[in-house]
């Protein structure tokens, strides 16, 4: 293993906790924005500052005792001092949680609505907002690691910032902001006259959820009620046309420039693929993605990567769990086949072989410039630095100080074997595909002594359930 953050992060954890909580609130109706762009931007979503929210609650003991049904209650929020009044707040999450309630823990990830109870209401442009738990992820840096990827490579994705939250002015925990994409981040994308924002998702897993695939079933709106169910602004008839109609030109894998923003949809997927994130559109699930259309073209977008690389066992056979296996994930087919053929936007893409090549060619790119530059060590230093005093005082967190510790140089080492992986694989030394690899068996890069659980696991979950007793 390569020398790791311990030393270096617990001075600049011990010389900054006295800074934890400085800070003073106070009343005010923030809305607006300034420049540009969102004044959101720069205030909250500054990532070189860990910032702070209050939430200012009558019944907090009531409101966990009732998280599990997703139920919004008004909050006044204060941000940096600045406080929006009555807005919306809930838990959120799917599997997190349930086993966040199941293990008897309260550190559920929230959503607040700065709209919900008065349409307009809003912080510097901001509408909604999400505070990451950091579920299953020791490091507190998956997330915030792989939308900075996403950025890095030009594609839209949430803005996101670490905020140590208090309630009723208690400290409750370091949490990540994210702003949801809804209206604000549409504008933010795409200009004032945006197009359609879906998020996929299945009502059932067991069903067969061909539209959350994006494969095409027929011409009845009804058929996609997964997509359209979860629009996030008004959907005309028009607008079902226009999506369905572009999901027929994916089917038929041909002339796929006039319904894919081909450039953007290969650059995601050279993010998605080495961050081996299988609680996604690749995965078995094929959820947790937005879904962008404009003028009858579609982009796929990040969303919800707590469990990426690697942490994902959902559905998953034991072999997963072997980091050999992980790091040297192929990827070209990074998907087993049954479900690469259910997957058309990824896999009618890559039969191109101009799209196959741009692929390869945009992986080169993030390699070099993110991982091979050194700017990926640098970033889980500066930020693991910044983010140290604050794990060392957070009193719901779901690891100890030193588990996080030892999960950023995890998390480090997994990206730099997994780089190493990758770039032999572009280069035709290692195996790229299921069938080569399986042809021949134990080529790739020796990732045998990394411990993929170290990054977040169940058994986090009860020694934190544990120490709560």
């Amino acid at each position: 293993m390569r020398q790791g953050h311990k030393g270096r992060i617990c001075l600049a954890a011990a010389s900054a906790a006295a800074l934890l909580f400085a800070g003073a609130f106070f009343g005010g109706n923030v809305h607006g924005e300034t420049g540009n762009e969102p004044g959101y931007v720069s205030r909250l979503f500054d990532d070189s500052r860990v910032h702070t929210i209050d939430l200012q609650v009558e019944d907090w003991d009531g409101f966990l005792e009732q998280a599990g049904g997703e139920t919004y209650i008004p909050c006044d929020v204060v941000v940096d001092g600045e406080k929006i009044s009555r807005a919306g707040l809930r838990a959120k999450g799917n599997n997190s949680l349930r086993l966040t309630e199941e293990y008897g823990l309260h550190r559920y990830s929230l959503k607040l609505e700065f709209d919900h109870y008065e349409d307009g209401r809003n912080y510097y442009g901001l509408d909604k907002l999400s505070l990451d738990s950091s579920f299953q992820d020791n490091s507190y840096m998956k997330s915030y690691l792989v939308y900075d990827m996403m950025n890095f490579m030009g594609v839209p994705a949430p803005l996101c910032s670490y905020v140590w939250v208090t309630v009723n002015g208690e400290p409750w925990g370091l949490f990540l902001a994210v702003e949801e994409p809804e209206e604000a981040f549409a504008r933010r994308n795409f200009g004032s006259d945006h197009g359609k924002l879906y998020k996929p998702d299945y009502r059932r897993l067991s069903d067969e959820n061909a539209d959350v695939a994006l494969r095409y079933v027929d011409e009845n709106p009804e058929s996609y009620d997964n997509i359209f169910r979860n629009a996030k602004f008004h959907v005309s008839e028009e607008d079902q046309e226009r999506l369905i109609e572009a999901l027929r030109t994916l089917d038929r894998g041909e002339d796929l420039e006039t319904a894919v923003n081909v450039d953007e949809v290969l650059r995601y997927f050279a993010v998605q693929v080495f961050v081996m994130n299988w609680d996604s559109y690749l995965g078995r699930t094929g959820h947790n993605y937005f879904l962008y259309e404009e003028d009858g073209v579609l982009s796929i977008l990040p969303w919800d990567y707590n469990l990426a690389f690697g942490t994902y066992a959902l559905g998953m056979t034991d072999p997963i769990r072997d980091p050999d296996v992980l790091i040297n994930y192929p990827i070209n087919t990074p998907a087993p086949g049954e479900v690469m053929q259910e997957r058309p936007l990824y896999h009618n893409l890559m039969k191109n072989d101009e799209y196959f090549q741009k692929y390869h060619e945009y992986f080169d790119q993030f390699l070099k410039g993110y991982i091979e530059s050194g700017y990926l060590e640098e970033k889980i230093q500066e930020t693991g630095e910044m983010i140290a005093p604050y794990v060392r005082q957070d009193p719901t967190a779901f690891c100890t100080y030193e588990d996080f510790l030892t999960a950023l140089d995890t998390l480090e080492e997994i990206c730099l074997l997994r780089a190493e992986s990758a770039r032999g694989q572009l280069e035709g030394v290692y195996p790229s595909t299921f069938r080569q690899q399986l042809e021949h068996p134990g080529s790739g890069v020796d990732a045998s002594h990394v411990r993929i659980q170290d990054l977040g696991d169940f058994d986090d979950l009860e020694e934190a359930a544990a120490r709560k007793k």
